[in-house]
């Protein structure tokens, strides 16, 4: 496990959490309200997960993409959602020092591969309705897991580098986090020792993920807006549009939390307001993404059908 560099100072072995409110009224019923939530989570994932895998009409490179994309969502809410779920029901919310390392490296891996697999899911959709009759020769099963693979790999890597450059620091101004779970910012808020070098990796790293995923999404709905808006069909344009709305939605919603919460100078945050950005891209987000995506497509309704027909 990563140490933390010796210093005169006091260390820490855990670290108190604050958690989304101070006042105990309101304790119980937030505890209801995201006991909802996670259990939504779950059952709305893991059904997307199992329906993606085991209908033979969903064995298309969508729906690999999205079944992934499942797993990320499920992986990071459970990362969050059952501790802060515990913190509801504890006067003292802590952390342990070694908990917190492995709950912000693997939330890192996992928010990161989620910016590549929605650029993945864009390029897929470009692919789908520019170049139809090419379709499975371009995403392949093959280039599918090149895909995931880089994804996956690279996002290692970023945590990596962000949880060691975070924790080889000293945490001896104070072990209150301002969250409701161990998150790079409010990490760096306590460290006493000099955080400008991290902080600098942080945004670059941030700023890379979030362009070029981003870019890659721009580039390929730009491309599929021309197609479609030169088809003649105003029922294959429905059809189009209809398909790239849900994409689009979820894109613009994640980006727009991480992009206000990152990319900005620490000195300028507010960690309520960021409670609140960070409570609905993990928490709110997850819980969307299977109704957004799937619940409202025809063939995933088929699925559903058949799945509880054989059940029956």
């Amino acid at each position: 496990m990563i140490k933390l560099n010796e210093t005169t100072e006091s260390q820490v072995t855990e670290f108190i959490l604050i958690g989304i409110t101070h006042r105990p009224e309101l304790q119980g019923p937030l505890f209801g309200l995201f006991f909802l939530n996670y259990l939504a989570i779950a059952v709305g994932n893991l059904g997307l997960i199992i329906l993606t895998s085991v209908d033979s009409h969903l064995q298309t490179p969508m729906y690999f993409f999205l079944r992934h994309l499942a797993y990320v969502d499920l992986g990071y809410s459970t990362a969050i959602g059952p501790k802060m779920l515990v913190s509801f029901t504890e006067e003292k919310n802590t952390i342990s020092y070694n908990g917190c390392v492995i709950q912000i490296f693997f939330i890192g891996i996992l928010i990161t591969c989620e910016f590549f697999i929605l650029s993945a899911m864009a390029y897929d959709r470009y692919v789908a309705i520019c170049k139809p009759l090419l379709y499975m020769a371009i995403m392949s099963d093959r280039v599918c897991w090149v895909f995931l693979a880089i994804s996956y790999i690279h996002s290692l890597m970023v945590s990596l580098v962000i949880t060691i450059k975070i924790f080889n620091l000293s945490f001896c101004k104070s072990n209150i986090i301002r969250h409701f779970y161990c998150d790079s910012l409010p990490l760096l808020s306590i460290i006493c020792s000099d955080t400008s070098e991290t902080e600098l990796i942080i945004m670059v790293i941030s700023a890379f993920n979030l362009i070029s995923s981003l870019f890659i999404i721009l580039a390929s709905y730009t491309v599929i807006l021309v197609t479609i808006l030169r088809m003649n069909s105003a029922e294959g344009r429905q059809k189009a549009f209809s398909t790239c709305g849900s994409h689009l939605t979820v894109v613009t919603v994640f980006y727009g939390t991480l992009l206000f919460m990152y990319l900005q100078p620490q000195s300028s945050h507010s960690f309520d307001t960021d409670k609140i950005a960070s409570v609905f891209y993990t928490l709110i987000m997850p819980m969307l993404n299977p109704l957004i995506y799937s619940l409202r497509n025809k063939e995933v309704k088929g699925a559903l059908k058949r799945f509880f027909k054989k059940l029956i």
